[in-house]
């Protein structure tokens, strides 16, 4: 998922914005929705990406460690009752980070929670 927002330490970089890629993992016992076929016995990855999409273009942070965190967190706790998420694995990238003469495809930082009883 890649999505235009304003987090980092620069001031630029909360000014300007910049993309942001997240890559999401979701550990969950799928085996009802394997014999249901029912929507409402999986993930609902729509609904996944909306929360996520409200994370990282919401609040803003300076470090991609708390986007990680924050996403990580909201899935968990948001999609509770929606679906059946044990565990996430964020990946957020920032492909253009401003590092004076640096040529890097990006920098990540990924977080792996699993939902606490």
């Amino acid at each position: 998922m890649t999505f235009h927002a304003y987090h980092g330490v620069n001031p630029e970089e909360r000014e300007l914005g910049q993309m942001f890629v997240v890559d999401l993992t979701v550990e969950a016992d799928l085996s009802g929705a394997g014999r249901s076929d029912e929507l409402s016995d999986t993930v609902n990855y729509s609904e996944i990406y909306r929360t996520v999409k409200a994370v990282v273009e919401g609040e803003t942070y300076n470090l991609l460690e708390a986007v990680a965190e924050a996403v990580a967190q909201r899935v968990l706790t948001s999609l509770r009752a929606t679906g059946p998420v044990m565990a996430v694995r964020v990946r957020v990238t920032k492909p253009s980070p401003p590092i004076k003469g640096a040529v890097l495809d990006g920098v990540s930082v990924e977080v792996y929670r699993e939902r606490q009883p």
